[in-house]
């Protein structure tokens, strides 16, 4: 067979069809991607491959289709964020911290994945531990906008993101705890779902804030990720407490579906002076295409969507203070060479091993969980936490989704001097979402300042990612936004 030149153009659901009907091979396939993931190296997307596993899969996958393998994604090549651990790729979660360091098992996410058929291309560069908003902390250095290598991707999964916007890979995985999925995804103009907090199992993803932390697709297309959250869900309760009893469903039975009569939220608190003009107009626009596939849209507020940064910037660093103590250099990961003491090895090594935004999380989260400042820091976010969830659901009483920005510019220059706090407030559409354990997404909706891409944010209730997707779905129809790619990426 020959290798179509415009293999990588293809999407996960194309190239399912290509595989299956044996069009391709799926050795080809994973040849041609590796190829490119290699001959853009200078975006620092890839931090782990190995030809010979990836290969060793695809083979595999040749063989089971060639047998009448039914896996809906067999041969698909897709690569993971550096945060699931995978047995055949070290897994760092880009720090020093944990510079080599094999796992001797599969996250649920990587297993399930590969159930569904996927080979895995390699794993995909991250801030470290996933904390950031521009993917310029990893220990393995910057990754590069796509499509402006001046600029930053958007974090945490930013190698992820970036992955895809350059046709490195159809198919990612990635992590969300406040944003890390959708605001990369709207900084690359690609597309990308966070589900319901415990739809997607946590087992063998490398602990940021656990009643956050939460895993999804990143692909080009919503019917990709339809198709790809459709095989990361499930219940997992032998290995994560958090998973929810649900069944796996197929996400992408309601792509199709007429949005006439869908009513769209509009939070009034999304469209404030903090919001840059580039970016509403490109939102806005969306808004008018969805008029016109038959939605309504609902003017609605969530009153407490400003709280959203003080109580995730006290609960996540909490809960990461508590999840990171366990890289203290006995077991795995890195150990300072040379100490007095057993304290004073725990004391160098996570001098050593951590970056700074890190130790700056894990400085705040036990400050605010410390002996007389639990109550009035941590407890006092949990209560304004449940506060804003309430506003959700009394917003969801009169709409069906809700709509707005991602993010409040487009993306940043890299090394721009931003200061930690300007980081954080650039979350402030994102959060609140997360805080309440709401699925939300972010869809291609033009673009702004430089010809930088916009995402839209969709927010759904409680387990209605079918409802989301179908949104985005029938808005990629409408519009060619998702198929954009940034110049120079095409060969």
């Amino acid at each position: 067979m020959s290798i179509p030149t415009e293999l990588h153009d293809l999407s996960v659901a194309q190239l399912a069809a290509k595989l299956k009907a044996r069009e391709v091979s799926s050795v080809e396939t994973a040849q041609h991607f590796l190829a490119r993931a290699k001959a853009h190296a200078h975006l620092g997307a890839f931090v782990h491959i190995n030809d010979d596993v990836t290969l060793a899969q695809a083979k595999a996958a040749d063989a089971a289709i060639a047998a009448g393998s039914s896996a809906p994604l067999a041969g698909v090549p897709i690569a993971h964020k550096d945060l699931f651990v995978t047995k055949d790729f070290p897994t760092t979660a880009a720090s020093k911290m944990l510079d080599g360091y094999q796992s001797p098992f599969d996250a649920t996410m990587v297993t399930r994945l590969a159930d569904a058929g996927c080979v895995t291309l390699g794993k995909l560069n991250m801030d470290e531990f996933a904390m950031g908003s521009g993917n310029e902390s990893s220990v393995h250095g910057k990754v590069l906008n796509p499509w402006d290598t001046e600029r930053v991707p958007g974090g945490s999964s930013g190698g992820s993101a970036a992955a895809i916007a350059a046709r490195l890979a159809p198919g990612v995985t990635g992590t969300d705890t406040g944003g890390s999925i959708r605001q990369p995804a709207s900084f690359c103009g690609i597309t990308g779902i966070k589900p319901t907090y415990g739809r997607a199992s946590r087992y063998g993803m490398i602990a940021f804030a656990s009643s956050l932390d939460q895993a999804g697709p990143m692909a080009r297309t919503a019917e990709d990720c339809a198709l790809l959250l459709s095989a990361m869900c499930g219940p997992d309760p032998d290995r994560d407490s958090t998973s929810l009893d649900m069944p796996a469903e197929d996400f992408s039975r309601k792509l199709n579906d007429s949005l006439d009569g869908l009513r769209i939220g509009i939070p009034q608190e999304f469209f404030g002076d903090g919001l840059a003009p580039d970016v509403r107009a490109a939102i806005d626009a969306s808004l008018k295409e969805y008029e016109k596939l038959g939605a309504k849209l609902v003017p609605i507020s969530l009153p407490r969507t400003e709280l959203s940064i003080p109580v995730y910037y006290i609960i996540a660093p909490a809960e990461a203070s508590s999840n990171l103590s366990r890289f203290d250099g006995v077991k795995f990961g890195h150990r300072a060479k040379d100490y007095s003491d057993l304290l004073d090895m725990y004391k160098k090594t996570r001098a050593e091993g951590f970056g700074d935004e890190v130790k700056r999380r894990i400085i705040i989260g036990t400050y605010v969980l410390s002996h007389g400042y639990y109550d009035a820091y941590y407890l006092q976010a949990q209560k304004i936490r449940r506060m804003i969830a309430d506003d959700f659901q009394q917003a969801f009483k009169v709409c069906d989704i809700i709509a707005g920005p991602v993010a409040p510019t487009v993306a940043w220059a890299l090394g721009s001097e931003r200061n930690p706090l300007t980081n954080y407030l650039a979350d402030i559409y994102t959060l609140s979402a997360s805080l309440a354990g709401l699925p939300g997404m972010s869809v291609p909706a033009g673009f702004g300042e430089g010809g930088m891409p916009v995402g839209l944010q969709l927010v759904g209730n409680y387990f209605d990612e079918a409802r989301l997707l179908n949104a985005a779905h029938r808005l990629q129809q409408a519009t060619d936004f998702h198929l954009r790619q940034p110049t120079g990426m095409a060969r």
